[in-house]
């Protein structure tokens, strides 16, 4: 046991340096400052100032005059602009988590298979994220989800509109990019979903099922260009004929010539 004799204890309390020793530290969590909480009075001086109120008073009320701290009234605008924006801040907050609970819901719809309620729940988280740039990833997320609803559910249009809604907030969204890709190949439109393979090598050089898809995709589409092409030129052979009946000929009775030299063609007309 350590005795301490008193007159260093009342040494101790003379000095002005250990005043306020052992506080605790604060806990991070800070809600208002210490300092504006204001003092019960009981400052660093201890008792000097009572001491010296007796010989000098009017001194003292000088210093507590001086002391004494200013009151600057806030303007309401201001106070409420603060509120509005605290308010506001805190709604989207608010509609950012309700979107997301109907997203997780829309999620655990579709891996039961139930496309349709999947679909009504991506559609509320839609229309519950505020349309600003910190919801652009949900609103994407939930648009490329209703594409694959409807890729199952075989509205492949639909799925294409989806796709292209959340490209628009993420041109960098793969799984985007392969739903629509699938939606324009059950369409035949062949040369649109190489573009998005294309766009994801772009994105991912090292997808190897993008290059797999495109090599697979590109005899479809080259086949698929001459068929279009046959389709055309029988349209204005048709065309033809109809104006050509008239004067009792056909486009039978032309035909090209290909000169061997330059390459270019010629018409011939025979009987």
């Amino acid at each position: 046991m350590v005795v301490i004799e008193q007159e260093e204890t009342e040494h101790r309390n003379a000095n002005p340096s250990n005043a306020g020793a052992g506080n605790d530290a604060s806990d991070g969590f800070e809600t208002a400052s210490d300092t504006d909480l204001g003092s019960d009075g009981d400052g660093e001086d201890g008792g000097a100032g009572s001491r010296e109120e007796k010989t000098h008073p009017e001194k003292h009320d000088q210093q507590q005059t001086e002391q004494e701290p200013e009151h600057h009234d806030v303007p309401r605008s201001t106070e409420s602009s603060e509120n509005a924006l605290i308010n506001e801040e805190e709604s989207r907050q608010k509609a950012l988590d309700r979107a997301n609970e109907a997203k997780v819901e829309g999620n655990k719809l579709f891996v039961d298979g139930k496309y349709e309620e999947a679909l009504l729940q991506y559609e509320l988280a839609l229309q519950v994220a505020p349309d600003m740039p910190s919801s652009g990833e949900i609103r994407s997320i939930c648009h490329s989800n209703r594409g694959v609803c409807f890729l199952k559910l075989g509205k492949y249009e639909n799925t294409i509109k989806e796709c292209t809604k959340a490209l628009e907030l993420n041109p960098v969204y793969v799984k985007a990019l392969v739903r629509r890709g699938e939606a324009h190949e059950k369409l035949e439109h062949f040369e649109e979903a190489i573009a998005d393979m294309k766009k994801i090598l772009e994105i991912d050089p090292s997808s190897d099922q993008a290059r797999k898809t495109i090599r697979r995709l590109e005899p479809l589409a080259a086949e698929k260009r001459e068929k279009m092409k046959e389709e055309m030129i029988e349209k204005f052979k048709d065309m033809g004929n109809s104006v050509l009946s008239r004067f009792g000929m056909s486009l039978d009775n032309f035909k090209a010539v290909k000169d061997p030299n330059t390459g270019s063609y010629s018409i011939s007309f025979q009987r």
